[in-house]
């Protein structure tokens, strides 16, 4: 007798001590919300061990929905919070008239005219770095205790050890090189067990990584920036996950994800898993077969990287209220969108829009990396071309790839030809009739997936190139972005060496380096640097270089010319990719001068007449600002 009530005492403690873990929250996304929101009814998402079955679910906010799914361990509860004042709440569950659980939930006060921020737009000049390769201001986190990737700067695909601090410790040299925004590569946890770096493939969408800092550092760059004039951009990821995120190891529904069971998505190391064709055009091509679309849209970006299936109510909805709890704690300035047409075209457009509603000043730029101005237009907000499929994204900006694809082949061309050199770049401007606001395109000469600019087999080091080439994204129409290290000639070679070798550490980043490019570049590096400078903090407070119209001339001698102007003022600027000298005839330009007679060139302070022909070196631009 003794034996079985010991037993059954044994049954019931651990019966009751699996009740209480059952009734025990994990965690809640999110972790808390602001009053005064657009946003106002929050969909909050409660997980832990049979959470779902656990008891009644109350709460002091209204409850709008509670929503299950087939996992009992998640529960997801739409709290209503329009007029509520900021305070604690509480999220209740209860069994009969006790309550097994009770769980805080926190409104905000919410900053004075956060919904009126301004987000980037042309008048600023972006600066994208990989935080991992930029600098490392804090050694102390280049490791962390159960995060399998170390740092190894041996490791071209390793993590180096750059962070946040090492970013916050070089914001006076990024002011005054002219820069105006930051975009950083995500922060964000990725714990992959190596190439973790990119940080692309996350395991936790409210974490930053804790080898580049925390939360609260994050916080602290954004207000660093501010404090300087400058914005802070997020690099935020729809389209897919880390195979480490969390969820991945218990999720709310089979539907989370695109998940394949054909023959073909077997095949594959990974269950339910089929790589993406890579097919972006399926997504606006009318003729396009289902299964194409299916492919492109819904396969995954690699094995290592789920697709999230946008077009589910519940991953749409955690979605747009993360990317609205990052803007809102962080006091982000503008969202890079990862692989934008990969998304479920309908899901997407939604997901933009809820965040273009709560702050209709903001600014998102996608990835749109398509190699025709029709199909990079197509994704514009209240593009003509989308219309036709009675489609809008309300993205505000994409990104100019075709601009891209003609920089990293003209100024290699010496030779003339009616689809050669500067040809190739003139080409470029003649479909902006395709875009509904070509200021908001952003242009960049590269990015942390294409090649170095200065690199072999691209420039090879040519300062006269690379001179060209900054002139023309600095300035021609839209936003532009640098890639860090381009200012200081920074090579790489992707094909050769893979994607490590045009990630290169910052030199003068990391405490022992031989070369301080921040303080004390060499010579070499100072006139990339000093170039970019000089034309970066002219156009800083030049308003006709923002918005001013663009008129260009066809290029002749493989010799560009272009203006910008407005109702104030003119610019014109010369690009000759010619090795030789060419004198310009300046009465073809008549309708671009004006009554000016005189210009000074702004790279070079140089005055000049403008009545006759115009000498302009070989491989050389000019910046002429008309008087």
């Amino acid at each position: 007798m003794k034996e079985f009530l010991k037993f059954a005492l044994i049954v019931f403690v651990f019966a009751f001590a699996k009740a209480v873990t059952a009734q025990t929250i994990e965690r809640m996304e999110p972790p808390f919300w602001w009053e005064g929101m657009e946003h106002a009814q929050v969909e909050v998402m409660l997980y832990g061990k049979g959470i779902a079955n656990a008891g009644i679910i109350s709460s002091n906010l209204e409850i709008v929905k509670i929503r299950k799914t087939e996992n009992p361990n998640y529960v997801f509860i739409t709290l209503e919070t329009t007029g509520k004042a900021a305070g604690k709440y509480t999220i209740d569950i209860k069994k009969g008239s006790k309550t097994v659980l009770s769980n805080t939930f926190e409104l905000k006060e919410r900053e004075a005219d956060s919904k009126l921020r301004k987000g980037f737009d042309s008048s600023d000049a972006i600066y994208l770095i990989m935080p991992d390769r930029f600098a490392n201001g804090d050694p102390s986190n280049d490791s962390i205790d159960g995060m399998p990737d170390k740092a190894n700067r041996a490791n071209a695909g390793g993590r180096h050890g750059g962070d946040i601090q090492g970013v916050i410790d070089h914001l006076d040299y990024l002011e005054d090189l002219g820069v105006t925004a930051l975009w950083s590569t995500p922060l964000l946890e990725d714990n992959d067990k190596a190439y973790s770096y990119h940080g692309y493939a996350q395991s936790d969408l409210y974490k930053t990584d804790a080898r580049y800092g925390t939360n609260e550092d994050y916080k602290r760059l954004a207000d660093e920036l501010h404090k300087r004039d400058m914005k802070l951009i997020m690099d935020y990821v729809t389209n897919h996950w880390g195979a480490t995120h969390w969820m991945m190891q218990d999720l709310p529904s089979k539907t989370w994800l695109h998940q394949f069971d054909d023959n073909e998505g077997k095949d594959f190391p990974v269950a339910g898993y089929a790589n993406s064709s890579y097919r972006q055009y399926t997504q606006m091509d009318p003729n396009a077969s289902k299964r194409d679309m299916v492919y492109s849209e819904k396969g995954w970006f690699v094995s290592t990287m789920p697709d999230l299936n946008q077009s589910d109510p519940l991953v749409l909805t955690y979605l747009i209220q993360n990317a609205i709890w990052w803007i809102e704690y962080a006091g982000l300035d503008g969202l890079r969108v990862d692989t934008y047409c990969y998304n479920d075209k309908t899901g997407i457009a939604a997901w933009t829009k809820a965040i273009m509603d709560e702050y209709p000043h903001f600014n998102i730029v996608g990835e749109t990396w398509m190699h025709d101005q029709a199909h990079i237009a197509y994704w514009q907000r209240d593009s003509k071309l989308g219309a036709i499929q009675s489609y809008n994204s309300y993205l505000p900006s994409v990104m100019d790839f075709t601009l891209h694809d003609a920089i990293l082949v003209a100024f290699k061309e010496n030779e003339q030809g009616w689809d050669k050199g500067m040809v190739r770049v003139y080409e470029n401007f003649i479909n902006d009739f395709l875009y509904p606001d070509v200021d908001n395109l952003l242009v960049f000469a590269g990015n942390h997936d294409t090649n170095r600019i200065n690199g072999e087999g691209l420039y090879n080091n040519d300062l006269n190139a690379y001179k060209m080439a900054m002139t023309l994204i600095l300035t021609t129409r839209g936003t532009p972005q640098l890639y860090y290290g381009d200012e200081i000639g920074m090579g790489g070679n992707k094909e050769k060496l893979g994607d490590g070798d045009i990630r290169r550490d910052f030199p003068g980043g990391w405490n022992g380096d031989t070369v301080n490019a921040f303080t004390n570049p060499t010579a070499d590096q100072k006139a990339y640097q000093d170039f970019t400078k000089r034309l970066l903090n002219y156009r800083k407070d030049k308003e006709v270089l923002h918005t001013g119209k663009l008129l260009q001339y066809v290029p002749e001698n493989n010799c560009y010319v272009y203006f910008r102007y407005n109702d104030k003022e003119r610019v014109m600027v010369v690009i000759n990719n010619n090795p030789n000298e060419v004198t310009l005839n300046l009465k073809r330009f008549e309708e671009g001068i004006q009554e000016s007679n005189i210009g000074t060139d702004v790279l070079t302070d140089r005055q000049m007449k403008l009545n006759d022909g115009l000498k302009i070196a070989g491989k050389t631009s000019m910046v002429v600002e008309l008087n």
